[in-house]
């Protein structure tokens, strides 16, 4: 093998995997589409622009240079901020051929939430979309640490213009640290998942080739965002990996602009997530969509429930092949496939990879017991930034999951280890919403939880203890608190319901017990 190359081989097992001693991701996801003849071929399609891989390569090196012209040094984290486009592309890979380390984060947060991974990750620089400047830019100021480098996209077009188009891939290896990624932890906190050279590789050759079957004359679009672990891989590495195309969309995804979408690039591939499929269902009852250019939906970021896949099937004639993935594994690693679907359950375990369902104590539970899901496979974080917590305990990652083996072989989702919420495919924090809701003025105490919606999509739902009784508490309550946390919170976050209680249950020791609510409002707001 030359340098930054690598070779695969299938097998039944799952595909061996071999690179070469000296290996930069970037060779192999940008500058090989040149060796290989795609220059003239489109490798990202936006409203306003198509972009070829030769394009890409040139653009890449452009802002691998420009990076390093402005002094980020190698080994520097780049913290990207920044809406689905060409220009994520640009900095990602550019960073990465360039020796930094760049780290993608939601594009939904607020200031405070930026703040804190700015100082979290001690980043040498920030690039971001004007259009997320209101929060990003207060989040210079309060956070105690400020970048040396604080690039809007913008502004990235004359620096490239005037870098070199040429760039020699740093001289890393698969193991290296290349990229991070946050990932809520059990606390609340993000923590910095770091992933060496090798992830994006098995995620791409695993997942894409070996059990999507993902080509190169696929064209893929992805509702998640790039700044997820599925949504990279869906969006990003999976179209570059086979030499295909990626659609990029900056809004937010509604049934509306993903149909629109669909019908005028004519994709291949779609990857939603459950909340997003439930409500195309409901628009798909009144409109139609030409869908007709899709082979297969994906689904992802939490549970598909079985009813929606029933139903989604119905309408379109396609299937929606669930799957499991995390953060810390880079993208899936169980999944349906396929002809080889199993609604309500997340599919097979993926080839390359390894699980076992364990009891509290680590051993093994029967089929159709449900215990801690534990994953083992070679596209697993390396580590957490600055955190004492191991990402491998034994050789096994525990993916804070609670799954039940099937006798078929499958694998079904039985809710989260911890008390994290998923929420339209993003975990977040019930201590970061009820922080929140502490902060009104009206609000005493205030415990979150998880409640499916009519969907069977969970949702928070907030238990509220007045300051005043109940029976004063005025009716204009429940809708100024939603208020009240839509302007502190990510839009996911707010809760979806309100219940006003005289007292929380607790334990003797004052902790609140969440599994007495859960049973609770199952009698007070059934459905």
């Amino acid at each position: 093998m030359q340098d930054h190359s690598v070779a695969i081989e299938p097998g039944a097992a799952g595909s061996r995997i071999a690179f070469a001693p000296r290996f930069n991701v970037a060779a192999a996801f940008i500058d090989r589409h040149l060796d290989e003849g795609r220059g003239s071929k489109v490798a990202i399609r936006t409203a306003v622009e198509d972009v070829s891989y030769a394009a890409l390569a040139e653009r890449v090196a452009r802002c691998g240079n420009a990076l390093l012209g402005l002094g980020i040094p190698p080994g520097g984290r780049l913290i990207i901020v920044v809406l689905d486009g060409p220009a994520f592309f640009y900095l990602f890979w550019g960073a990465i051929k360039a020796g930094i380390v760049p780290v993608p984060v939601n594009t939904l947060l607020r200031a405070a939430d930026y703040a804190y991974l700015i100082g979290d990750s001690g980043c040498a620089a920030i690039a971001y979309s004007p259009e997320l400047a209101a929060e990003v830019e207060p989040a210079l100021d309060l956070a105690p640490h400020r970048p040396d480098v604080a690039l809007r996209t913008t502004d990235l077009p004359p620096l490239m213009e005037q870098a070199a188009a040429v760039l020699e891939p740093a001289a890393t290896a698969a193991e290296d640290d290349c990229y991070w990624l946050y990932s809520s932890g059990s606390t609340g906190r993000p923590k910095g998942a770091v992933h060496p050279h090798r992830t994006m590789v098995v995620t791409s050759q695993r997942y894409a080739v070996d059990t999507l079957g993902a080509r190169e004359d696929d064209i893929f679009f992805s509702a998640a965002k790039l700044f997820f672990s599925y949504g990279l891989g869906n969006a990003m590495t999976f179209p570059l990996w086979v030499g295909g195309t990626a659609v990029l969309m900056p809004d937010r995804p509604t049934p509306e602009s993903t149909f629109a979408a669909i019908e005028r690039f004519r994709p291949t591939l779609f990857f939603g997530v459950p909340t997003l499929y439930a409500r195309q269902i409901a628009e798909l009852q009144h409109h139609q969509a030409d869908l007709s250019s899709l082979r297969y939906c994906v689904s992802a970021g939490e549970a598909l429930p079985a009813h929606l896949y029933e139903g989604w099937k119905r309408l379109t004639a396609l299937e929606i092949l669930d799957a499991i993935g995390s953060t810390e594994a880079g993208h899936m690693y169980i999944a349906n496939r396929p002809g080889d679907v199993t609604p309500g359950a997340s599919g097979r375990v993926v080839a390359g990879y390894a699980v076992r369902v364990v009891d509290d104590d680590g051993h093994d539970v029967p089929v159709g017991t449900p215990g801690r899901l534990l994953l083992s496979g070679d596209s697993i974080a390396k580590y957490y930034w600055h955190n004492a917590r191991p990402t491998l305990e034994d050789g096994w990652f525990d993916t804070g999951d609670t799954y039940r083996a099937n006798p078929d072989g499958t694998f079904a989702y039985s809710g989260r280890s911890g008390d994290m919420l998923k929420v339209g495919g993003i975990w977040c924090s019930p201590a970061e919403i009820e922080a929140a809701l502490i902060e009104h003025p009206d609000v005493l105490e205030a415990a979150v939880i998880g409640r499916e919606d009519a969907d069977g999509l969970v949702k928070p739902e907030a238990w509220i203890v007045p300051k005043v009784p109940v029976e004063e508490v005025p009716e204009a309550l429940e809708a100024d608190l939603v208020r009240h946390c839509r302007t502190r919170l990510a839009p996911y976050k707010f809760p979806r319901w309100v219940q006003v209680v005289p007292d929380l249950p607790k334990t003797a020791t004052g902790k609140i017990q969440r599994f007495v609510l859960r049973q609770r409002h199952m009698a007070v707001t059934p459905g």
